[in-house]
């Protein structure tokens, strides 16, 4: 199955006053990047979650950010340092007699002193219930990534076969027109020897037939078109057709195969077009390279 690997998706869960958040993008890649952003306090967790991704994802640029919350009623608590407070309040009461002050002592004085009142010592929560959170909001995020991933490769596979379909055209035109190429070289080398003929006093093309052995003349003609035969390439060509067929078909990532694939067309196009001794087939050829390349582009977003 094609996959792209452009994606994005996010998650949530919540569970025994646990909340995570997940969010996760992906982006073209040639190997599996993985860039996990956790807060701190969690970083334990940092290995476990990236064999999740690996165990779906075989190839991309992933960013992922978690975000982890105890929103548990114990999770933020105060606790008063009572015999501080009580020091200091006896403290502002002997002031106060010392210099017979007649203002009250009000809850504002005492909150005036540091840590009388400060955060309790947050209590450590299992690993294995933060972990169940966690993963479950990371395989949630992943399964979205992947359907969206699975959504736009079936869009891709579709322009790639329809794109396919047309090489294979094509190269059938390529073909037919590669067949004419030994008459074509026949009849260039009777005119250049017509014409060397002609400048030696002799009547020309027409007395050719009469002068030349026909057989030694298919012969040269032979050698110069095999020189230009192109046969081994269109059939090296179709091949590589049926496997860009059976790849984007099949259940496993393709687009290290594809691009290789890819880069063996092109060896084929350019000897095609090295050899091509006419316009209207080196056109052609430029066509079919054109075409490539469109497809080489569209490959380079597949898993």
């Amino acid at each position: 199955m094609i996959k792209s690997m452009t994606a994005y998706a996010e998650a949530s869960n919540i569970e025994n006053g646990i909340r995570c958040d997940v969010e996760i993008r992906s982006y073209n890649s040639r190997h599996i990047d993985i860039a996990l952003y956790l807060p701190r306090s969690f970083s334990r967790y940092e290995d476990g979650i990236k064999k999740l991704i690996a165990t779906k994802l075989s190839r991309g640029r992933i960013e992922i950010r978690i975000a982890i919350e105890d929103q548990s009623e114990d999770a933020v608590q105060y606790q008063v340092d009572l015999p501080k407070a009580q020091a200091y309040y006896k403290a502002l009461l002997q002031l106060k007699d010392q210099f017979g002050l007649e203002s009250e002592i009000s809850l504002e004085h005492l909150l005036d002193v540091k840590d009388i009142i400060k955060p309790a010592e947050k209590r450590e929560n299992d690993d294995e219930t933060v972990w169940a959170v966690v993963s479950k909001a990371v395989n949630d995020a992943l399964d979205g990534l992947e359907a969206m991933r699975a959504s736009e490769g079936d869009n891709l596979a579709k322009d790639l076969a329809e794109r396919m379909d047309y090489i294979d055209d094509a190269l059938s035109k390529v073909e037919h027109e590669a067949a004419v190429i030994p008459q074509i070289y026949k009849e260039r080398l009777m005119e250049r020897i017509a014409s060397l003929m002609s400048t030696s006093g002799s009547d020309g093309i027409q007395n050719l037939e009469h002068l030349i052995d026909p057989v030694r003349l298919s012969q040269e003609a032979a050698i110069l078109a095999d020189k230009s035969d192109i046969s081994e390439e269109i059939v090296r060509a179709r091949s590589h057709i049926a496997l860009f067929r059976d790849i984007i078909s099949s259940p496993e990532p393709g687009g290290r195969k594809l691009n290789f694939l890819i880069q063996e067309f092109n060896r084929e196009f350019n000897t095609m077009g090295s050899k091509s001794g006419r316009a209207e087939l080196s056109h052609m050829i430029v066509d079919l390279k054109s075409e490539l390349e469109k497809i080489r582009e569209q490959i380079q977003n597949i898993e």
